[in-house]
């Protein structure tokens, strides 16, 4: 049976999903409302294009729209209401089974890993989607500071959450929390971002550091991380305590694997008229193996 706070919190999200879906078919034409122009202003990528040939979304769509509940179910109210949350100091827990557990600052993240930019295709689940020029370097490049014991299997992620600083609905279970087994967390694609656009993240992208997934759903790819923790069971996520039918742990990218409420089979580029078809894997098809015998509609 599902807890009733799990099934008054799952009612509480739809009823602000269906208010934030007023105004997603303007959004997807135009783009969402100017973020703060001292972000967007000389903001620079080294590209205008990903290896697709698909045209990097605007710094001012990237930084406008945004999922983040802990703020606002409001994808255009986010990046407003998130201009005084405190990014700095901040430090990432990483813990469990590992030899060697530690306690890192963003800054001592970036100094050691240096970060370089990576564009990737980003799709929600929602079914729209951006480009985005992210700055990263790869998870894998932690987990072999803090060298994993044989019997890690999967990762933890836990983001931070302050209800002074986060006036979303305070109904639902934060802090958010997310999970990948140890070969999606070791992929050479999967990365701990620290900026967009050549400038460290701003707060409604999930500053300072978050965690990004491109052949994955969105959702996958915590924001905000604190914790990071090893683990020899499939952890519990977010969005699958809330709805198991709707948000499956593995959450890859799948045109023929519908939402049960809409179809996956295309999606609308955000700052684009026109829809196109979604791509197995997002398009990132080099991470197949990984799936190699699952049932990809059984493991969703």
């Amino acid at each position: 049976m599902t807890p009733e706070s799990l099934y008054v919190s799952r009612r509480a999200f739809l009823a602000g999903a269906a208010m934030a879906a007023a105004g997603a078919a303007l959004a997807a034409c135009t783009g969402g409302p100017a973020t703060s122009p001292s972000f967007c202003d000389g903001a620079t990528a080294s590209v205008s294009h990903d290896e697709l040939g698909d045209a990097l979304t605007s710094c001012q769509d990237i930084t406008s729209y945004n999922n983040f509940y802990e703020f606002s179910y409001g994808k255009e109210s986010v990046a407003r209401l998130a201009q005084g949350f405190k990014t700095s100091p901040w430090t990432v827990t990483v813990s469990g089974l590992v030899d060697k557990p530690g306690r890192f600052s963003v800054g001592e993240l970036i100094q050691r890993h240096q970060p370089a930019e990576r564009v990737y295709r980003m799709r929600c689940v929602e079914a729209w989607s951006m480009v985005v020029p992210w700055t990263g370097f790869p998870l894998a490049q932690l987990l072999e500071d803090v060298q994993p014991k044989a019997e890690a299997k999967f990762v933890r992620f836990v983001s931070f959450y302050d209800a002074k600083q986060m006036p979303g609905d305070s109904s639902l279970p934060f802090p958010y929390f997310e999970g990948l087994r140890l070969d999606e967390a070791r992929h050479d694609l999967t990365i701990l971002a620290t900026g967009l656009y050549g400038k460290p993240l701003p707060p409604q992208d999930g500053a300072p550091i978050r965690l990004v997934v491109p052949w994955k759903y969105g959702f996958k790819s915590a924001k905000s991380i604190l914790g990071i923790e090893l683990v020899d069971k499939q952890p519990t996520t977010f969005w699958s305590t809330l709805a198991p039918s709707e948000y499956g742990f593995y959450a890859n990218v799948n045109p023929n694997v519908d939402h049960p409420r809409w179809s996956q089979a295309s999606e609308r580029r955000i700052g684009v008229l026109e829809r196109r078809e979604t791509l197995l894997f997002n398009g990132y098809d080099e991470v197949a193996p990984l799936y190699a015998g699952m049932d990809l509609a059984e493991n969703y």
